[in-house]
């Protein structure tokens, strides 16, 4: 019987525990310092088991899963290999810094067991074990960052457990892996935060900024609502990567401020034009870092009951709506749903089901 510890069963420890969770020859041991957390898992039966106390936990465990936030990773492994481990045990983590982890680890004493660094490049809006699903990795990448030293065979053994995931695995070096994931995460995490608090200091002069930045602002900066914590680590643990990103992102503002200042109108279509080539080969079905949206519009008549009427039809055609939110709504005057989904494929069927009852559509 091969067994996985899983320390920190929240939405991606909890989702991996789920994967694994009932394939023949696997074992599920969950970990957490609160006993009302243990009760959650077994509870929901998300683990097959599970305990408060780190060192049966960790006994005879063939593989570790350290599901715990960036800034408690180092803790976590240096009191994890301070204990009797497999020979040959595998640990791994799903934090989405990988240099400064795996820096670690390379001068610590492993205690017999190998270290290769993970990243699920999937999330949700949700947290919490209560959000975790076993779908979650589903056509999603999932990094591995083994070293030179890590023994080919370890890999291999961890790669095949993934595979239970149904994501694809990739090989990427830690320090590669931190310049990408900062460029394509990191980084615009850091605008949408700034651009929003710039324009919160606007509001607080005039409150039509916070009135009329509904919509499409909302939208394009979702990711500033981001658990504040979980970020800190994540920019602290990658800022080298992140400053020099930073001062390229300065670079290429001040290069758009000399376009505008020139007034040069082919520079500016050029930008967009570049731009909007380079994202229309963007893949869109595949989950990665930032959560896609699934959304559509429609306009509907101020008619009691239209709201229920709708979210009726979806059920009955077992289309799972995520979030609905009414955007206008005024007596005589058609107003406006935004339907949020969690999957494209929902989307899709929602929108042809929707424009056969005669709705109008828009994206």
């Amino acid at each position: 019987m091969t067994k996985i510890a899983i320390f920190g069963v929240g939405l991606i420890g909890g989702s991996l525990a789920l994967c694994f969770k009932g394939k023949p020859g696997l074992h599920v041991v969950g970990h957490s310092v609160r006993p009302e957390s243990v009760r959650k898992y077994l509870d929901r039966g998300v683990v097959d088991e599970a305990t408060t106390q780190l060192e049966e936990a960790a006994a005879d465990a063939d593989f570790i899963f350290l599901c715990v936030p960036v800034g408690s990773l180092e803790s976590y492994m240096e009191a994890i290999c301070a204990l009797p481990l497999k020979k040959g045990c595998i640990i791994t983590d799903v934090g989405s810094t990988k240099a400064s982890v795996a820096k670690r680890a390379q001068t610590m004493d492993l205690n017999g067991a190998v270290f290769i660094g993970g990243h699920p490049m999937a999330g949700s809006e949700r947290s919490g074990v209560e959000a975790a699903s076993s779908h979650l990795f589903e056509n999603a990448y999932y990094v591995l960052t083994p070293d030179s030293s890590a023994p080919q065979e370890a890999v291999d053994r961890l790669t095949e457990l993934l595979q239970h995931t149904g994501a694809h695995i990739v090989h990427v070096e830690a320090g590669e892996h931190d310049e990408i994931v900062g460029a394509i995460s990191h980084l615009p995490h850091i605008i949408a935060v700034a651009l929003v608090n710039q324009v919160r200091g606007y509001n607080e002069h005039n409150d039509l900024y916070q009135a009329l930045a509904a919509g499409g602002f909302r939208d394009i900066t979702r990711i500033a609502s981001s658990d504040p914590v979980v970020w800190r680590d994540i920019l602290i643990n990658n800022r080298t990567v992140l400053l020099q990103l930073l001062k390229e992102w300065r670079a290429n503002t001040e290069q758009f401020m000399h376009i505008l200042e020139e007034g040069n109108e082919s520079l500016i279509e050029e930008a967009f034009r570049t731009a909007g080539e380079f994202r229309e080969g963007l893949p869109e079905r595949r989950k990665g870092m930032i959560r896609a949206l699934y959304e559509c519009y429609i306009d509907v008549p101020d008619h009691p009951g239209i709201i229920g009427r709708i979210a009726t039809e979806l059920g009955n055609h077992r289309i799972n709506l995520s979030n609905l939110q009414i955007i206008e709504s005024r007596e005589d005057v058609p107003g406006t749903l935004r339907l949020s989904f969690r999957k494209q494929e929902e989307l899709d069927r929602a929108v042809r089901l929707l424009e056969s009852l005669s709705f109008k559509v828009h994206f």
